[in-house]
């Protein structure tokens, strides 16, 4: 009973985080929120766990309750390119693969001991072609990581490396302490060396 008690409290906790993060983005009741909530599981994978393989189609839409993930991607040359770096509180998906149903070119990896809400595909777009509140927050899902994915490109287009740095410290500075110097210089698109310079002029 008492191990019973304390992951039925972790889970109400969790379900409460994702409720919050969905309330950020529309107005939503508490009624209107149940459909959608018992649609989503829990998951807890160690650091280093792929998510998501090259070629398998996505089938999980993931929030983050603690921890991080990052979607990345293997050029020809077998050099990691990350796209997008997620961390607690905050949804993360390999978007193409999971909107096609066709096999994936990213891989998605733990960054640490990871925490997660996850819904599957079938439930994700029954609610979307049911539920008008998911729907509208699908909607700015969907805005959402066309700015993100546009602005990342446009920075790693036309700054700098030292620019992209000084972007990562003004808006992320957390990802210093938290990511290895192998993915933030992948996702900054810069060598580990050039990273290490750069951080040796700020720390």
């Amino acid at each position: 009973f008492i191990i019973f008690y304390i992951c039925n409290s972790n889970f109400i906790k969790m379900n409460k985080q994702l409720q919050r993060f969905i309330r950020r983005c529309i107005t939503i009741s508490d009624d209107e929120l149940k459909p959608i909530m018992s649609k989503f599981h829990t998951k807890s994978v160690k650091r280093k766990t792929i998510l998501q393989q090259v070629g398998s189609i996505s089938s999980e839409f993931y929030f983050i309750v603690k921890g991080g993930l990052r979607v990345y991607f293997l050029t020809n040359q077998g050099k990691e390119k990350t796209r997008h770096i997620s961390l607690e509180n905050s949804i993360i998906v390999a978007l193409s693969s999971f909107i096609q149903q066709k096999p994936s070119l990213d891989i998605i990896e733990s960054l640490e001991d990871t925490e997660l809400l996850v819904i599957n595909h079938t439930d994700f777009y029954n609610l979307v072609k049911t539920n008008v509140k998911w729907a509208e927050f699908y909607k700015i899902v969907l805005e959402t990581a066309y700015i993100n994915q546009t602005k990342h490109l446009e920075i790693g287009l036309t700054h700098s490396a030292s620019e992209r740095f000084e972007e990562i410290i003004t808006n992320n500075p957390h990802y210093i302490n938290r990511l290895s110097n192998k993915i933030l210089a992948s996702y900054l698109d810069i060598s580990q060396e050039t990273l290490s310079r750069l951080k040796s002029k700020v720390y």
